[in-house]
């Protein structure tokens, strides 16, 4: 039953905030799924339900300022420019994606379950809360920094998408998939040093995995990059390497990972592997073999030339 107390609407004075208008109480009793009330002291609107706006093509949230949503708050589908307004605590799920937000600034501070903010025009995570119980993301937008993400997510992270270059100010612990294909990283620094299930740095331009996670509960995926290395890459992975499109092979780099798996560091792993390599991987890791003799050296260099001049054409 939606309802709100009559005294909190008609009974305002110069100590209490301003009234509900008719339109603002009629949004909010088509909007609620349970009960609502009016705090007279803070002037805010509490919720004990959900709380669902989807796709009112709605620019604010018609003057109406929110404290606690028991359930979930969904304003996704709108033309929010800003969460003025925003619930300062939500129970559930909090969904604003589609929108045209820039900032994070007026999100709940404590959500229950997770935050989904992606396809919007956002440049920064600032505003975010520090800990999300269960999945965070903030696809889709245009980040060039995850400075202000959540520091623990409880499920998934995903920022794939953005214009990403560096992962720094991502989160310390992710319980399960971090996502953060599709942007322009150069470096992984700054990712977090455990996740739980996979890790995706796919179809970006890193030439190192230095700063990757060395844990990795499931799959962790770096295909097309520009590896030529994997110096970085994790000490343990749950289940598959995925390595596929990048300079050197795939049966290259996924052979040294297997022996790095077996407790060879990349050094010794890059050595061991060396002869099973074709003469073309072999000119792009040439540079990594302190011994090679001055003969050795000309070859695959000689090599090196010749792939590129290969691939220039």
């Amino acid at each position: 039953m939606k309802y709100i107390k009559p005294y909190q609407i008609f009974e305002a004075n110069a100590a209490a905030p301003a009234a509900l208008t008719a339109e603002q109480i009629e949004w909010l009793d088509e909007c609620v799924d349970g009960s609502w009330t009016l705090n007279p002291q803070t002037g805010l609107v509490d919720v004990d339900g959900d709380f669902d706006y989807w796709g009112q093509g709605l620019t604010d949230l018609k003057g109406v300022k929110f404290g606690k949503v028991s359930g979930n708050f969904n304003c996704e589908h709108n033309e929010l420019t800003t969460l003025d307004g925003a619930p300062q605590s939500v129970g559930g799920y909090f969904w604003c994606m589609n929108n045209q937000l820039t900032t994070l600034e007026g999100a709940p501070q404590k959500v229950g379950g997770s935050i989904y903010c992606h396809k919007n025009q956002l440049t920064t995570l600032v505003g975010a809360p520090q800990s999300v119980k269960g999945h965070f993301s903030c696809s889709d937008n245009r980040l060039t920094t995850l400075v202000g993400a959540p520091q623990s997510v409880g499920r998934d992270f995903d920022c794939g998408n953005n214009q990403l270059t560096t992962l720094e100010g991502a989160p310390q612990t992710v319980g399960e998939d971090f996502n953060c294909k599709d942007n322009v990283l150069i470096t992984l620094v700054g990712a977090p040093q455990s996740v739980g299930g996979h890790f995706n740095c796919e179809d970006n331009v890193l030439t190192t995995l230095v700063g990757a996670p060395q844990t990795v509960g499931r799959s962790f995926n770096c295909s097309d990059n520009r590896l030529t290395t994997l110096v970085g890459a994790p000490q343990t992975v749950g289940r598959s390497f995925f390595c596929s499109d990048n300079p050197v092979s795939e049966s290259t780099l996924a052979g040294i990972f297997a022996l790095m798996e077996e407790g060879m560091g990349y050094q010794q792993a890059l050595e061991e592997f060396w002869p099973d390599m074709s003469d073309e991987d072999m000119g792009l890791m040439y540079k990594q073999m302190p011994n090679l003799s001055p003969e050795d050296v000309r070859k695959y260099k000689a090599l090196a030339t010749y792939g590129n001049i290969k691939n220039y054409l």
